[in-house]
């Protein structure tokens, strides 16, 4: 699989997802411009985490209108793979290949420590390969990952199998205690409708590497590629 990276103005992650992406999971990948107007034939577009544009305006709001974008776009809604963390799942929402929206975490403070995600949807392939059982350490870095929708859009997230993942403690309690920002349901990730485009807060990028001693993160990316690529 062709994965393109895209690199915002102010994104620091994306060299990290090249990283793990090709000297890890052994894939090609194609590094992209927010000014580029074509996806180079990728397989599959991410948006990484950092502080496109600054975070002016609101996180992801400038990033939506970026050139590139619009193919983005376009690759989304004819079936393509696309995948946002962080900062790249706020792109998503403005965009509205997302439902929802992310706010200031509820205690107003940035936040960046290792956090448990427990697995929701059975049918995405992002997570259908993962334990439902289980729960995964990986790391947030964020100020503004407070997932919010209306109750008529959590209904319907909920009914279609669209939550991909929801915080937990280590022994996968769901519960207010282990939300670590205030997002509805504890809601940490969630694919579309057609389950091809997914958004995350955390970052499993950097929980993909057995120097950092934490390969959790490699096991969402290989669920994804397990079912996809042929």
């Amino acid at each position: 699989m062709k994965f393109g990276v895209i690199t915002f103005p102010g994104s620091n992650c994306d060299q990290d997802m090249v990283y793990v992406l090709k000297n890890i999971l052994d894939q090609s990948v194609e590094e992209l411009w927010h000014k580029d107007t074509s996806l180079k034939n990728c397989d599959a577009i991410v948006l990484p985490g950092g502080f496109s544009y600054g975070d002016y305006l609101r996180s992801g709001a400038i990033a939506r209108f970026s050139p590139i974008m619009n193919e983005v776009i376009n690759h989304a809604h004819s079936g393509g793979i696309v995948i946002g963390i962080c900062n790249g799942f706020q792109i998503l929402c403005e965009s509205q290949l997302l439902p929802g929206a992310l706010l200031h975490n509820n205690n107003q403070q940035f936040i960046c420590k290792n956090i448990w995600l427990k697995p929701q949807s059975s049918t995405a392939a992002i997570t259908k390969n993962l334990n439902p059982s289980g729960v995964y350490k990986i790391p947030i870095a964020h100020a503004e990952g407070r997932y919010h929708a209306d109750e008529k859009t959590l209904l319907e997230i909920n009914k279609n199998d669209q939550v991909l993942f929801r915080y937990c403690d280590k022994d996968g309690n769901i519960n207010a205690e282990s939300n670590p920002n205030g997002s509805c349901e504890g809601i940490a990730g969630i694919t579309n409708k057609e389950k091809n485009v997914f958004g995350m807060m955390p970052h499993p990028e950097r929980a993909a590497d057995q120097n950092l001693n934490n390969t959790d993160g490699k096991t969402i990316f290989e669920s994804l590629l397990d079912l996809v690529v042929k």
